[in-house]
């Protein structure tokens, strides 16, 4: 990933101050200016609406006293990490250092060439997965418009609806979006993300309390779906693929440094990142747990796995639409910020590797309304194409919405929100090792890891399941 202006860098360059200072940071760039309000709201961005749509299904599985304790124990240990995150972001001294301004420059500045390596296939092998799972849950979110509208004009609903024209027609739209330079840093593009996220989130937990209001009964149980509904087997798999549906609520840490970059030096970058952290993780907890849990009671064991999408309601039409399309609008904002980055790290790799290359430094102009010309860069086009085209494939190969949010909440959590905070941690404040609180922090991490292998085990388990029944590629689905 990169930094703000586009370069690989991961420290900043401690450079006396020239004529104008006033305006500019240590490192010579313009003064960071964002507040702990506005770092919360950033952070709040990334995490509201994450996952939102299969929580109910996931306390279900869990029931009324293990899923909203997990929800919260997931909250405090992202909260936890962040705090111990938070000390990275300037190298050596906390207020005068060197600062990070990536994740990834972080871990190059502090860990070891072998840990530098596993973050980046981490950090990677997380963004394509993502950028599946955006691809699924728009797909499943435009098929459920079509199905509603089917609906009211026909009355029937047609479940077995092929994915793969939605699919396609959202990376149509990536692939165009991602020829834009520096798209996911348009300020407006957070603004509409935030506000679609708030949308739908604030539509789903409307509808649930409507529904509760109609039946007039709180459904679920203290230990979720009984066996007997599920086998023993059944229940423990699903169970285990919960928790990462819940862990993906959580998922944030690949834009924390961006995130933390933005804020004035004056209190500590690190003593305001952690209230805004605070913040952030607190409010959308609690309106996570709300949904979740209204979803639950609305619902009970038959929640389905996904609330807006899956036909937990059917009524009013319209603003279930609204709703779907809220998601699919902030989900083709949510693959931009994600993928961008990783497409700039891929052309300036390339471009140093082979600065001769016709082919990487060529651009097409192309005449444009608005300006006099468009330069396409010819490597962008062809790179980006390539991976769009990769991730449809995928999804078209294992459309399940709920495994594979699942899946990336396992996949990312350990790795990105606990195991790499620690070491920076550990690094930054020079923690003996063997020492009481080194001990206390791998006890931690090694915790978190048989979490993470748990979720994912059983996000894999249920893919092999849906499996059985579904044929790829089919127009049955």
């Amino acid at each position: 990933m990169e930094n703000p202006n586009n370069q690989i860098v991961h420290a900043s360059i401690d450079v006396p101050p020239e004529d104008g200072s006033e305006c500019f940071n240590d490192d010579r760039r313009p003064k960071r200016t964002e507040t702990v309000w506005t770092a919360s709201a950033l952070i709040i961005t990334a995490l509201i609406g994450s996952g939102g749509p299969s929580l109910a299904w996931a306390i279900a599985q869990l029931g009324w006293i293990a899923g909203p304790t997990i929800v919260l124990l997931f909250a405090f240990v992202t909260y936890y990490t962040s705090t111990l995150l938070t000390t990275c972001y300037r190298s050596g001294d906390p207020t005068t250092g060197n600062r990070n301004y990536t994740y990834m420059g972080a871990v190059r500045d502090n860990l070891g060439s072998l840990k530098i390596k596993l973050f980046e296939l981490v950090l990677y092998v997380n963004l394509f997965g993502v950028a599946i799972g955006y691809t699924i849950a728009s797909s499943t979110s435009m098929m459920a418009i079509k199905r509603s509208n089917c609906f009211h004009e026909k009355g029937e609903d047609p479940r077995h609806i092929n994915s793969n024209p939605y699919m396609i027609a959202f990376g149509f739209v990536e692939i165009i979006f991602s020829q834009i330079p520096n798209f996911n840093r348009l300020w407006w593009l957070s603004i509409v993300a935030a506000f679609m996220s708030f949308a739908y989130s604030t539509i789903e937990l409307g509808l649930s309390i409507a529904k509760l209001a109609e039946t007039g009964k709180i459904k679920g149980s203290l230990t979720g779906i009984n066996i007997g509904a599920l086998t023993s087997t059944q229940k423990i798999w699903r169970n285990f693929q919960a928790l990462g549906d819940i862990i993906f609520a959580f998922s944030y840490f690949l834009i924390f440094f961006e995130v933390q970059d933005t804020i004035r030096s004056s209190p500590s970058e690190s003593k305001m990142t952690k209230k805004a952290s605070l913040i952030s993780i607190a409010a959308t907890t609690l309106f996570d747990m709300i949904c979740g849990c209204m979803g639950y009671a609305a619902f009970g064991d038959m929640a389905p796995k996904n609330l807006l999408a899956g036909f937990g309601f059917y009524n009013p039409c319209w603003m279930v639409d609204i709703a779907n399309a809220a998601i699919v609008i902030q989900l083709v904002c949510a693959y931009q910020f994600n993928c961008q980055p990783l497409f700039d790290h891929v052309e300036k790799t390339l471009g140093k590797k082979f600065p001769n290359s016709q082919f990487i430094s060529r651009e097409i102009e192309i005449p444009a309304p608005w300006r006099r010309s468009y330069k396409l860069k010819l490597l962008r086009l062809v790179w980006s194409t390539v991976f769009v085209i990769g991730t449809i494939f995928i999804s078209m190969l294992l459309p399940f919405f709920n495994d594979i949010v699942g899946l990336l909440g396992a996949l990312g959590f350990w790795p990105l929100t606990v195991f790499f905070p620690v070491e920076l941690y550990i690094k930054q404040k020079k923690i003996p090792t063997w020492g009481t609180k080194w001990v206390c922090l791998q006890i931690v991490s090694v915790a978190c890891l048989i979490i993470t292998i748990a979720a994912a085990a059983g996000s894999v388990a249920n893919v092999f399941l849906d499996l059985k029944s579904f044929k790829p590629f089919s127009t049955d689905y």
